[in-house]
């Protein structure tokens, strides 16, 4: 078992550890708990804790807060970068295939954040060759849409399909041509207008620099996530290392 005790005396921590009447007296045990609104002299008088005390924890003693284990099923990490693009993937259970996106956060022209796009392959034979979701703030008129062009070429106009705490949400999906249009170009617009400026709009860059590379690489990804399960035997992805 670790020796917590052994391991303070052999760094000579355990006189730092007690407080100044017990090392003083020779005593030792843990000092009585501090009375509502205490303060300590070593921290010049300052509070001991931000929390503030309640009736249950009248001297405001701070509980913690569970730490979010960043490997753990269900968070999201960068699997890898192209230019302005990141691929994204989903941690799933051992043995689940993990979904893939590419993404791009984007500003406004003072490099506030202000919406983001995520974009996947869908399976061949479908209308839709690519689908994309992009999340605009809670103030977006939602009336008047949204809607899309690349290089100053013909707009489309997309719908809103829900909005939640974080943004309203658009679920939009795209042709081959459409995705060759992003292919070739430099960059997408998106257009909104606030509800508190109708007769606004708010145009949001989209750089297609790195997309071509970023959309074939979320392509393999999920179809190497695919073979995997089905080569699995039980529908799951092959362990990962």
């Amino acid at each position: 078992m670790f020796d917590l005790a052994r391991t303070f005396a052999a760094a000579g921590l355990i006189a730092l550890a007690m407080p100044a009447g017990a090392q003083e007296n020779g005593q030792t045990g843990t000092p009585p708990a501090p009375e509502a609104g205490a303060t300590e002299p070593s921290q010049g008088g300052g509070p001991i804790s931000d929390e503030p005390a309640t009736p249950d924890n009248p001297a405001g003693l701070n509980m913690g807060e569970p730490v979010e284990d960043p490997e753990a099923p269900g968070t999201i990490y960068v699997r890898d970068t192209f230019d302005d693009w990141e691929l994204r993937c989903t941690r799933m259970p051992e043995g689940q295939a993990e979904p893939c996106l590419i993404y791009q956060l984007l500003t406004d022209d003072k490099g506030n954040p202000v919406a983001e796009f995520t974009m996947f392959q869908l399976p061949e034979g479908q209308k839709a060759a690519a689908g994309a979701t992009i999340v605009t703030p809670l103030e977006t008129l939602l009336t008047r849409q949204l809607t899309l062009s690349v290089d100053g070429g013909a707009k489309k106009r997309y719908p809103f399909t829900w909005c939640a705490l974080n943004g309203c949400y658009a679920r939009i999906g795209f042709s081959q041509g459409d995705v060759t249009a992003f292919k070739r170009g430099a960059r997408a617009t998106i257009t909104i207008v606030p509800v508190v400026a109708p007769d606004q709009e708010i145009d949001l860059t989209v750089s297609l620099k790195g997309f071509t590379r970023a959309y074939e690489a979320v392509g393999e990804a999920n179809r190497a996530e695919a073979a995997a399960a089905a080569g699995n035997g039980n529908g799951g992805a092959a362990p990962r290392e």
